[in-house]
């Protein structure tokens, strides 16, 4: 059963307490101290769960009607954002009958080593199942399976040319140069030999990499496309959880770590394998004895190895973790760059940076630091083979049988064994950086598939029913919070009728734009229904609902490109003659004609060289150029000076006559002449009627129209000389 622990540290007579209140699912409320129970209850018993600051400390206590209030717990002020979260979810149930859970607390401790979770990671570093991370990894390669395969056994042939130049050297050096009984033409014949074996295996080597690459390459895009197709499936709660550094190096870096570490891996082990079976094989023949001391230091580099693995992932998970915080610095500066540098922050935005990039660099450099002490203790014992190899067939060359070594070696039987002791050590040198590049790499999958597996609040439907959207708009007991357990909206019922113009009014904070996301389904209400013709927008397809829907936003966001290019975003389809006459209704035609090139002329990205009049109509034609039945204006005028909220005004009444629309402004006169006006509170819905019926009733829309007023005169007084 899930549950929410508010741990309290101060008793009922002041004195430190180590305490646990817990308010489990069902509805119940549990004061635990040292083992021993102290009461219980449900959230039914209670009309409301209430904080209260004191000096020094706090209460946390529970009000009912018709009896005292109930003190839960005290606590020191260290507590305080504890205790409001555990008296919002306590109110919630109360008011809805279901608990709400915070996710990121149920998510910050793993549940099987009891660790706490690094940041921005929902799985534990030190749990997680390696091979099944690399497994999946490579399941991305299943469908170039036969490219794969068949690059890798053609491969073979370079492999093998390579593992004939030690037998070439043994016969060079024992027949013909140690008893010196060869000719210049033997020892040409056997150099030729060598000469043929290279250019045929590296021919083929380019040939089977070119392959090879390609379907690497194709893994690396697919992977790549995928998660970043994950991303545009998610509400946007996922973009409010994660900073935008992260999810660009998620999808862009990582993807280049996992396809090198696939590319790596597909190729070298193979390579790897082949060469220590052949040269094991080979000098197994030769010299069995003496290929055995080659394998004398593994059991202890296969300890240090393990010892060591944990301490490896942690320090490399904390590496890409300050890497992702240096680029979502380096993406906000850059994006608010104008900002920064109208109130003069550069140094301190250097300062910023700077700090967070030598803390990267400090623990990359920590990290180089420890693997250059635990390498070399490995590299050592890994050489002890290879010390006595040569050792003793140093000897065995020189004086025959040593001790129970009973073979006598030639030279070239001596530099036959150096030269595949390269291609034994080889292998067992590169398993021990094996280690280090795994930890990297699967870091880096854990992150991409953590994206993958990311389950979006916006459920797909199967049977979807695209039903026409100008039917009535119906809010029906709509509550929605960002934290679910803390509502923005409350009990919001409102119909609107197809071609009617609402006007959504209200103070800063009280729900207005989360209203219009709710329509437009970034996000899925709590509980109650949005239906859209009687059919709940969770049952239609987003795609239908996003085509039929028209949107303006306070801040009109423009890609690089052309005029024509941000305009046809709304319509890819469109022809021209749609997106002049889309322009004309948005007054944007006669300022986008007198540019250099007109349609054509570049704008930079952001649209950072046009006014913010000029941004906002390409925005009005981008949102009309697809005639929609649904139109929504998210303070549309709104930091624009007079003249220029005329001109659009004057636009977006002309475009709005006879079609739904959802407007929210921040100057009120902007909407008198809606059907009708929806004015929110903290509560909820508080009043619903037209401009003229609302200033009659003199509540809280009135007051607002009243203080704007009053701020305007204000603001034509001083600008009086």
């Amino acid at each position: 059963m899930k549950s929410f622990i508010f741990e309290y540290d101060l008793g009922m007579d002041m004195n430190p307490l180590a305490g646990s209140l817990v308010f489990a699912e069902d509805g119940s409320i549990t004061s635990s101290a040292n083992g021993t129970e102290l009461f219980r209850f449900f959230a039914s018993e209670i009309t409301e769960a209430v904080v209260h600051a004191g000096v020094g400390c706090g209460l946390l206590f529970a009000k009912a009607e018709g009896k005292e209030d109930r003190i839960l717990c005290r606590f020191t002020m260290s507590g305080i954002k504890q205790a409001g979260e555990f008296a919002k979810i306590v109110n919630f149930f109360i008011a809805n009958g279901t608990a709400a859970f915070p996710e990121e607390e149920e998510k910050r401790i793993c549940e099987t080593c009891g660790r706490p979770l690094m940041a921005e990671m929902n799985v534990c570093v030190f749990c997680y199942s390696k091979l099944g991370v690399m497994k999946r990894a490579l399941s991305f390669a299943k469908p170039y399976i036969k490219q794969i395969t068949y690059s890798q056994v053609l491969g073979l042939v370079p492999r093998i040319t390579v593992m004939l130049s030690p037998l070439f050297i043994r016969v060079l050096v024992n027949n013909h140069l140690e008893l010196q009984m060869g000719t210049w033409f033997d020892i040409l014949l056997i150099c030729g030999a060598m000469l043929l074996t290279r250019v045929i295996g590296d021919g083929f080597f380019i040939y089977t990499s070119r392959i090879f690459n390609r379907a690497t390459i194709a893994i690396t895009n697919d992977l790549r496309v995928e998660a970043y197709a994950k991303l545009q499936s998610h509400s946007m709660s996922l973009f409010a959880k994660r900073t935008p550094g992260d999810l660009i190096r998620r999808i862009m870096d990582d993807t280049s770590t996992i396809n090198e570490f696939v590319t790596d891996l597909g190729r070298w082990v193979v390579d790897m394998f082949f060469n220590f079976a052949i040269a094991f094989i080979i000098l197994f023949y030769f010299n069995w004895q003496l290929t055995l001391l080659v394998f004398i230091p593994v059991p202890i580099v296969i300890f240090l190895l393990r010892r060591f693995w944990g301490m490896m992932m942690a320090r490399f998970e904390r590496h890409w973790r300050w890497g992702s915080r240096c680029n979502s610095i380096l993406h906000d500066i850059i994006k608010g760059i104008r900002t920064v540098k109208a109130f003069g922050n550069e140094e301190k935005e250097i300062k910023k940076f700077s700090s967070a990039t030598h803390r990267h660099a400090k623990i990359g450099e920590e990290n180089e630091v420890l693997w250059s002490i635990l390498f070399p203790p490995i590299g050592f014992f890994m050489g002890l083979g290879e010390f006595l190899v040569l050792f003793i067939g140093g000897w065995m060359v020189l004086n025959g049988s040593w001790w129970l070594f009973d073979a006598n070696m030639q030279i070239g039987d001596l530099v036959l064994f150096t030269m595949y002791l390269g291609f034994i050590y080889g292998p067992l040198r590169w398993m021990v950086h094996f280690p280090r590049w795994l930890a990297n790499t699967t870091t880096s999958m854990v992150k991409v598939f953590e994206v993958l597996d990311d389950e979006s609040e916006l459920k797909p439907v199967a049977k979807p029913k695209n039903v026409p959207i100008a039917g009535t708009v119906d809010f029906d007991g709509v509550f929605f919070g960002y934290k679910s357990y803390e509502p923005v909206l409350k009990n919001i019922s409102v119909d609107i009728k197809p071609g009617e113009m609402i006007g959504i009014v209200g103070k800063s904070g009280v729900g207005k734009s989360t209203l219009i996301n709710l329509t437009m389904r970034l996000y899925d209400p709590n509980t109650g229904r949005i239906r859209i013709n009687n059919t709940d927008l969770r049952h239609m397809d987003s795609d239908h609902l996003h085509e039929n829907m028209g949107v303006v936003f306070q801040d009109s966001f423009l890609f690089a490109g052309s005029f024509y290019d941000n305009i046809v975003y709304g319509k890819p389809d469109a022809t021209f003659e749609e997106v002049i006459a889309a322009s004309k209704a948005a007054n944007a035609h006669d300022f986008i004609v007198q540019t250099s090139d007109g349609y054509n002329t570049h704008i930079g990205e952001g649209g950072q060289t046009l006014s913010g009049g000029e941004r906002q109509r390409l925005s009005i034609a981008r949102a009309i150029i697809k005639n929609p039945e649904i139109l929504i204006l998210d303070e549309a005028t709104s930091s624009l000076d007079v003249e220029t909220e005329a001109s659009i005004q004057e636009s977006l009444n002309r475009i709005t006559e006879g079609r739904t629309t959802i407007a929210i402004a921040h100057r009120l006169s902007t909407l008198r002449n809606a059907d009708r006006l929806i004015v929110l509170s903290e509560g909820g819905v508080e009043e619903v009627g037209t401009h003229a019926e609302l200033l009659k009733k003199k509540g809280m829309y009135y007051n607002l129209v009243m203080a704007q007023r009053q701020n305007s005169r204000k603001q034509e007084e001083e600008a009086q000389p």
